[in-house]
């Protein structure tokens, strides 16, 4: 069965042009049923967003018996979320993890069950005020949609990779009406590989979701920032300096996170009762608090406005905060990657509110500092900074501030870098890994086709295959020099450029991608 396996990998590998051919119609129907599915769940939060402030705002004209019975309510929800979680453990957090420790040949995920737990779940947790985020869930989503069609229409692992990598990046796109970010993510975040054959299913499948998302809710985009004004490069030190607080507030978030795992775990708690912490705090947030309640689409849009004060964005900032680790931490769906936004945004807005007081700066680029905060502080935590500076880039529709954008998150991204911060969501998947106690010798027992691109100035670069020094049982099944196909022989001289396909432990897969160079 493996032999049968082996062969039929490499049957796609002689036959490539046909195989890119197939995996780009595979990409649009993946495009089509997750932008599907995306769309649903978008739907149903943006109601039950509607529906939570309708609700809040009746509890206030004098119907404190009926706030009473709410909080009977969050219980009664709490109790199906750990339910959930319990029947479907792949359906907890945010997703983008999982997805990862899949394509790595590390973890397990049934398609099915996951879309079925995770959509009702995502919307229960997000639905009815944690501070989590749908572009997670919507990931993951779109990934077992991906998994689903492959494992439908018999596909190889190799092939299947490809097509889960394509359905988070419908996911993505259909998400945030960002498919050039759905793109850049699953290379960046996800493939690590600039593939040919990645290329033609993710952009297929995250253009193809976009165009069903648009369909339902139009082309507007996720925020609102109209008319930002250009910012002055004269004045690209603030940027500069911007995006250092970012970096450094980066590595504060992704401690606090862990941290916030491992407490809730120590104190051996249920999912059930893990979850009735924050639902019950969000209950009370939504008297007193209610901007912080959700992902925090309007809590942006507001900010876009300048209608708030530096007290009140300092309060709602470190409650944001503080909530959003108390939300995660708990375990239920939902992800962080829409609240990380909303923390730079108000970081973005305290920042340029200081400089305005201080006389450094006019009042009318606040608009400019909170969008390249989004984008700094995104970059810093994920560590992509190309992904993050495109999703902010299309979710504002700030297409002419490209260059601020980069600036302030490479600047972001090196301060990270420095610190030695982790992305976070590698962070995660360790963690989740080390909890289920899969160490190296696991992962050496398990096999993947890993896919790398020879960088010039590689380790292996103008070497021939014979004269590599390849991890132990790798086999280097096929070379792909621009159309053409180099069967391997020990003579044969690699070069910048080629394509090499190995057959490898999945232990052994970051020194294929070290020796090849190809580390993005």
């Amino acid at each position: 069965m493996h032999r049968q396996r082996i062969s039929k990998v490499y049957f796609s590998l002689i036959h490539w042009r046909d195989f890119r051919l197939k995996v780009f119609w595979e990409g649009i129907l993946i495009g089509l049923l997750a932008g599907a599915v995306v769309v649903l769940f978008r739907y149903l939060l943006e109601q039950a967003e509607i529906y939570r402030t309708l609700l809040y705002q009746f509890f206030q004209e004098d119907h404190f018996f009926f706030g009473g019975a709410w909080f009977l309510v969050l219980l009664a929800i709490a109790y199906i979320l750990g339910w959930l979680v319990k029947r479907e453990p792949m359906a907890s957090g945010s997703g983008i993890p999982q997805v990862k420790g899949i394509l790595l040949g590390l973890m397990k995920m049934q398609w099915l069950s996951v879309l079925i737990h995770k959509l009702v779940g995502g919307v229960l947790a997000i639905g009815s005020g944690l501070s989590l985020g749908r572009e997670g869930p919507s990931i993951q989503l779109g990934a077992a949609v991906g998994q689903g069609i492959s494992r439908m229409l018999g596909r190889t692992k190799m092939e299947q990779h490809y097509l889960m990598t394509s359905g988070a990046s419908a996911g993505l796109a259909a998400a945030f009406n960002a498919p050039l970010a759905g793109v850049m993510f699953s290379f960046e975040e996800l493939h690590k590989n600039f593939s040919s054959a990645v290329l033609m299913t993710v952009v297929a499948a995250a253009v193809t979701a976009d165009v069903v998302t648009q369909h339902f809710f139009g082309f507007s985009p996720v925020f609102t920032f109209a008319g930002l004004p250009v910012f002055p490069t004269a004045f690209y030190g603030w940027i500069v300096l911007l995006g250092i607080l970012m970096g450094l507030f980066s590595i504060l978030f992704n401690y606090c996170l862990i941290k916030s795992l491992d407490l809730y775990e120590r104190t051996g708690l249920s999912i059930k009762k893990k979850a009735a912490i924050p639902l019950l705090i969000a209950g009370i947030l939504g008297f007193f608090l209610p901007q912080v309640l959700g992902g925090g689409n309007q809590l942006v849009n507001a900010l876009s406005m300048g209608r708030m004060g530096v007290n009140m964005l300092f309060i709602l900032l470190a409650v944001k905060f503080l909530f959003t680790m108390i939300s995660y931490g708990s375990g239920v769906p939902g992800g962080i990657f829409l609240p990380m936004l909303v923390l730079g945004a108000l970081a973005g807005d305290l920042y340029g509110q200081v400089l305005s007081s201080l006389g450094l700066f006019q009042i009318g680029y606040n608009g400019n500092f909170i969008v390249l905060a989004m984008a700094a502080y995104f970059s810093a935590i994920v560590k992509a900074p190309i992904t993050g500076s495109v999703l902010i880039m299309e979710m504002t529709g700030s297409f002419e501030h490209m260059l601020s954008l980069i600036v302030v998150s490479m600047a972001a991204y090196v301060v990270a870098d420095i610190c030695k911060g982790k992305p976070v969501y590698e962070a995660l998947l360790n963690r989740s890994l080390r909890k289920q106690g899969k160490d190296s010798s696991v992962m050496g027992q398990k096999r993947m086709v890993v896919e790398a691109v020879i960088a010039s100035g590689a380790l292996i670069e103008r070497k021939e295959v014979k004269d590599v020094n390849w991890p132990d049982k790798a086999l280097l099944v096929s070379i792909k020099r621009g159309e053409q196909e180099l069967v391997p022989q020990g003579d044969t001289r690699m070069l910048a450029g080629d394509y090499i396909y190995v057959l490898v432990g999945v232990d052994k897969a970051d020194e294929i991608r070290l020796l090849a160079g190809d580390n993005i």
